[in-house]
């Protein structure tokens, strides 16, 4: 209940964990059926990176701070443009001062006919949320644990979509959450596209958790691995992933294409690497 993104927003995990959002969202788009997104640990939706909290760790610098004015070829920047356009829609001047949250994201991709279903437990931030999309009939906010959510809401009426699962990593056990949520929400809507984020930091865990979604039983998981700097001597955030169930065709492609364009702009330290990996295949 502690944890706030604030000192975060913007960071690479961020820049990356969104740029993947969008390109599920682009896809979905891709029809006229209506679909809904579920953010289970939504946040405030509005970071301001002129605040204590972001001046503090001063982490955006080195995620969308270097994205906002680089130049990209004609694939990748095609592939980031809904991306940096959602962000520029919060900064018509000069450089970056504000960063869409996940939920803010996705609303400023949804069509008229689409949904979001943002989940926040925290009350504050729930009520900031609140606030935020006061009046929109397209958003839903709910303070409730996101884990509960999985269960409570799925599937959605419209039976198609997106179930965004990104905790914050505060407390222990979090992967075994992951899992079991995953394996419980696919229950449900085994046919919905699932995207988890996870930090890279306790190698170990990732390894075992890497390990527990082979063997769920869940058919179609990509994982995608991207690390800023090799192994840290003490406990760091070295790289982060995000695991994809039920990926859209494209998304392979596409992430073969823009991975390794944000990677020599975000990467600290040699060896850094990202990877794309099939957890399981159909």
């Amino acid at each position: 209940m502690n944890y706030r993104h604030a000192y975060h927003a913007g960071n690479f995990a961020d820049v990356v964990k969104h740029v993947v959002l969008t390109r599920l969202l682009d896809y979905l788009k891709q029809k006229d059926k209506a679909f809904r997104v579920v953010d289970t640990h939504a946040g405030i939706g509005r970071y301001d990176l002129s605040s204590l909290e972001a001046q503090k760790t001063g982490e955006w610098q080195g995620g969308i701070g270097r994205l906002i004015d680089a130049s990209f070829d004609a694939g990748a920047g095609a592939l980031l443009a809904p991306y940096l356009e959602a962000v520029r829609s919060l900064n018509p001047g000069d450089g970056v001062k504000k960063y869409p949250g996940s939920p803010l994201l996705a609303r400023h991709l949804l069509r008229k006919q689409d949904r979001l279903s943002a989940i926040e437990l925290h009350p504050k931030d729930a009520a900031r949320l609140k606030a935020e999309f006061a009046g929109d009939f397209q958003v839903r906010v709910m303070e409730l644990d996101g884990w509960l959510a999985l269960g409570a809401h799925l599937p959605p009426k419209e039976k198609r979509g997106l179930v965004l699962i990104d905790p914050p990593f505060e407390e222990e056990g979090e992967f075994g959450r992951l899992v079991d949520g995953l394996i419980r929400a696919h229950k449900r809507w085994p046919g919905g596209i699932y995207a988890l984020w996870y930090p890279i930091k306790d190698r170990k865990a990732v390894i075992a958790f890497r390990k527990a979604l082979k063997q769920s039983g869940i058919p179609k998981i990509l994982d995608i691995e991207f690390e800023i700097r090799p192994a840290s001597l003490e406990p760091s955030l070295d790289g982060s992933g995000m695991v994809v169930v039920n990926p859209p065709f494209t998304l392979e492609g596409e992430l073969r294409t823009v991975l390794p364009a944000l990677h020599k702009l975000l990467a600290v330290e040699k060896p850094a690497h990202w990877s794309l990996e099939w957890l399981a295949g159909e």
